[in-house]
C-alpha cells in the first residue's frame, strides 16, 4: 500500500502536543467504542468529536468481556457487538476516520484477546495501515508486553502503558522507557467510570501530581490523565496536576447511551460536551 510508509511511533502525538504548547493549550481526548451504537452512527459520532475540538481520539474495539471497564463502557461494547461489529468492521471505520482527519492522533484501548485472535504481528500491521497511532492493551501487564511492544514499533505504532497510582519507582521507570506518544496516568484505582462517592478534586490532584513529577524525572512521554473525568472542572484539576491532557470516556459514552432513540440529539449533545471539555484546556 502506498501510504504505509511507516512513520515514527508517536509522531502525530509529538506534532499535536507541540502545536498545543504553541497555543498554550492542553489536550482533550474523548473515548468512544468503535461501532457504538452501529457502524454508520459510530462514524458520525467520531466525526462530531473531531469537529467539536477533540485533540486526539481514544477508541475501543468491542470485546465481550471488558474486565477493566465499568458498566457504561461494557454496555457500549455489547451494543456494538449486537450491531455486528468486529475487528474487521472497526478497521473499516478507522480508515474512514483517518481519511476524514489526516492529522489527529488515534489511539486504541483494547484487550489482549483481540490482538491474539488476529495474531500479534498481523494486528499491528493492520492497525498501522488503518492509520492508528497508538495501542494500549488494558489487560497485558508491562512485564508481559515485549511481543506487543516489538510488533507495535515494527509498524510505527506507539505502545502505551499505564502509570497507576502508588506505582513503584521501578514501574514508573519501565513505563517511561517503553511508552511512546503519551503516558496514560491513572488518577485512581478501580474500573473506568464516574465514582460519585469521592471528592474528585483532591484525589485527582495530589496522587496525579506526584506521579507526573516522578514520570518527568524519567523523561516519560507526555502524561495524560484518565479515569473518572467527566466535567470541565476535573479537566482543569488534571491539568493543574501537571498533565498535558485529559481523557474522558464513560461520560462521553453515556451521552450515546442516553440518546439511542435520537441520533441527531446524540450528536448535538456530544458536540456541546466536547466543546465545554476542550474549553477547559485553554
Amino acid at each position: 500500500m502506498s501510504h504505509s510508509n511507516i512513520q515514527d511511533a508517536g509522531a502525530r502525538y509529538e506534532i499535536s502536543f507541540a502545536a498545543l504548547k504553541e497555543k498554550n493549550e492542553k489536550a482533550f481526548i474523548p473515548f468512544v467504542m468503535i461501532g457504538d451504537p452501529n457502524a454508520e452512527q459510530s462514524f458520525a459520532v467520531i466525526k462530531s468529536l473531531i469537529d467539536s475540538g477533540a485533540d486526539a481520539l481514544e477508541l475501543g474495539i468491542p470485546f465481550s468481556d471488558p474486565s477493566a471497564d465499568g458498566l457504561t463502557i461494557q454496555n457500549a461494547a455489547l451494543r456494538a457487538i449486537g450491531a455486528g461489529i468486529n475487528t474487521d468492521s472497526c478497521i473499516d471505520i478507522l480508515k474512514q476516520v483517518r481519511e476524514y482527519a489526516p492529522q489527529i492522533p488515534i489511539g486504541l484501548l483494547l484487550y489482549g484477546n483481540l490482538v491474539f485472535a488476529r495474531g500479534i504481528d498481523t494486528f499491528y500491521r493492520d492497525m498501522s495501515e488503518a492509520g492508528v497511532d497508538s495501542v494500549l492493551i488494558a489487560d497485558v501487564p508491562i512485564r508481559e508486553s515485549e511481543p506487543f511492544r516489538e510488533a507495535a514499533l515494527k509498524y510505527g505504532v506507539a505502545p502505551i502503558f499505564i502509570a497507576p497510582p502508588n506505582a513503584s519507582d521501578e514501574t514508573l521507570r519501565t513505563v517511561s522507557s517503553y511508552s511512546r506518544g503519551y503516558t496514560y496516568v491513572l488518577s485512581r484505582a478501580g474500573v473506568t467510570g464516574v465514582d460519585s462517592t469521592e471528592s474528585p478534586k483532591n484525589t485527582v490532584s495530589s496522587t496525579a501530581s506526584k506521579l507526573i513529577e516522578n514520570l518527568s524525572k524519567y523523561h516519560a512521554a507526555p502524561p495524560v490523565l484518565g479515569f473518572g473525568i467527566s466535567t470541565p472542572q476535573q479537566v482543569k484539576d488534571a491539568l493543574s496536576a501537571g498533565a498535558l491532557g485529559a481523557i474522558s470516556g464513560s461520560a462521553v459514552v453515556k451521552i450515546i447511551e442516553d440518546n439511542l432513540a435520537d441520533n441527531s440529539k446524540m450528536l448535538t449533545d456530544l458536540t456541546t460536551f466536547v466543546s465545554e471539555m476542550k474549553a477547559a484546556t485553554r
